[in-house]
């Protein structure tokens, strides 16, 4: 299909869709292998904070990716030129399930493909927040269906990250059971048993965990991947654009202005090519027809620059790049340069502005003790307990990683929340259903996992009475 131009080496083509936080276009990488390019919305990163909360959400990518943290559609790359941002995917992003869910002929997935599509989003989620980390934006919109039948969640952390939302693994869990409701009303529709399955594994969740969710899942039926890979192949060949919410995708539209004289086209650092995702040593290189001079790398972790760099800036002759350009047109090239320039300085500010707040942040957050109550009082028939907790810190910002343990069940409750400067306590809670006839005492232990000492333990327990 003919391509719309390069972004870093990454061939644009026609196919687009509308998303929450932009355009998606289907891509080609360096190498030639599907890819994506997610050009945000100008709205969502004219904030400077957005664009460096975006950074660091982009490098905590690169670090899941080094953890091979499965079911990700991994991060090639984040550039900006002018007032554009551009994520760049190392795997095609389609087809995604909002397209799937709507009817289109046949093979038309069924229940095996609806419990494919939970099981392997659960897992991912799973290993995310065993990792201390989460998703923020689980939706038919998010989830893409890979050519090999497995569903593959796009976007994480973005929208929490350009929104300023605290990660919450509860929101995980709550997107992940309505994304199970809703397949249980379409895809299992035609088979109310295994139905009503999906939707007891989607009421589950929430409460219980993911883990107790894909237990109850497995009684619905063995994952079917084949009518999704068909589906995905077939969206691949005859290609198609989808809006989120309906409205047509118009295709992001690029500037294809020339490199002015002597412009610099900026060494993009190092990140990981399709083909290697474990590595970042490799650095993707632009076409010989590239056309973004400006595109520049900002926020934390920007690579220093390479002695090419250094040589090609200081003007050495054997690596200069000059673009003749006639003499009738100097004065608009002189316009595109200040334009250039304007935005290198831009984008530079903010990398100085990232530079100076990280050094001038105060001490780490550190966890000093905790301290949790239960009910004194015997609990009766079907009850729900609220279990508080309180966790005290020396009043820095970050993120405290706790697990709940109950003596009922062997599976810790892991979650991450983040705290702000200026308090030195954070309130946390587990809800407890017991249900059924006879007498039994529960104990919670809330145990902090980081920031703690090195061999350290900061954990308290309690216990209420149940009675039936």
């Amino acid at each position: 299909m003919t391509g719309r131009g390069d972004i870093a080496g990454f061939r644009l083509t026609l196919r687009s869709r509308a998303a929450e936080l932009g355009t998606w276009t289907d891509a080609r990488g360096p190498e030639g292998a599907p890819a994506g390019a997610l050009l945000f919305d100008e709205r969502l990163i004219a904030d400077p904070a957005a664009r460096d909360r975006l950074v660091a959400a982009v490098l905590t990518d690169r670090d899941l990716r080094q953890r091979a943290i499965p079911g990700l559609i991994p991060t090639a790359d984040l550039v900006g030129g002018g007032d554009e941002v551009w994520l760049l995917t190392a795997q095609a992003v389609n087809p995604i399930l909002a397209e799937l869910l709507a009817p289109s002929g046949t093979p038309a997935p069924g229940v095996p493909e609806a419990v494919a599509v939970l099981t392997d989003t659960a897992r991912t989620l799973l290993a995310l927040h065993e990792a201390g980390h989460t998703h923020g934006a689980v939706h038919p919109g998010t989830v893409v269906i890979g050519d090999d039948g497995h569903a593959r969640l796009a976007e994480r952390g973005l929208s929490d990250a350009l929104r300023g939302r605290a990660a919450s693994p509860e929101r995980d869990l709550a997107s992940w059971a309505s994304l199970a409701r809703s397949l249980a009303g379409t895809w299992a529709a035609g088979t109310p048993k295994a139905a009503q399955t999906i939707s007891a594994a989607a009421g589950l969740a929430p409460a219980e965990g993911l883990a107790e969710a894909l237990n109850v899942l497995s009684d619905a039926g063995r994952p079917g991947r084949a009518v999704l890979a068909a589906l995905a192949r077939r969206r691949t060949e005859t290609g198609s654009s989808f809006a989120i919410g309906g409205a047509p995708a118009d295709p992001p539209t690029l500037r294809r202005e020339a490199p002015d004289e002597g412009e610099i086209v900026t060494l993009l650092g190092a990140p990981a090519p399709p083909g290697d995702l474990g590595s970042t040593q490799h650095p993707y290189k632009s076409g010989g027809d590239d056309t973004r001079g400006d595109e520049v790398r900002f926020g934390p972790g920007v690579p220093v620059p390479t002695e090419a760099e250094s040589i090609w800036r200081a003007g050495r002759e054997r690596l200069q790049t000059v673009h003749a350009q006639p003499r009738h047109d100097q004065r608009a090239a002189l316009w595109r340069r200040g334009r250039t320039i304007g935005a290198a300085v831009v984008f530079a500010v903010i990398v100085v502005a990232v530079v100076l707040v990280y050094l001038n942040q105060g001490p780490a957050l550190a966890v000093s003790a905790v301290d949790i109550k239960a009910p004194k009082k015997v609990q009766g028939c079907g009850t729900t307990v609220t279990i508080s907790g309180t966790i005290k810190t020396n009043g820095s910002s970050g993120e405290v990683r706790y697990e709940w343990l109950r003596n009922d069940r062997k599976e810790p409750i892991r979650q991450t929340d983040t705290v702000s400067s200026g308090s030195t306590s954070h309130e946390v809670s587990l809800k407890w259903t017991v249900e059924g006839p006879g007498d039994f005492t529960g104990i919670a232990t809330l145990r902090v996992l980081s920031p703690i000492a090195e061999g350290g333990k900061v954990q308290d327990k309690a216990t209420f009475t149940y009675r039936c």
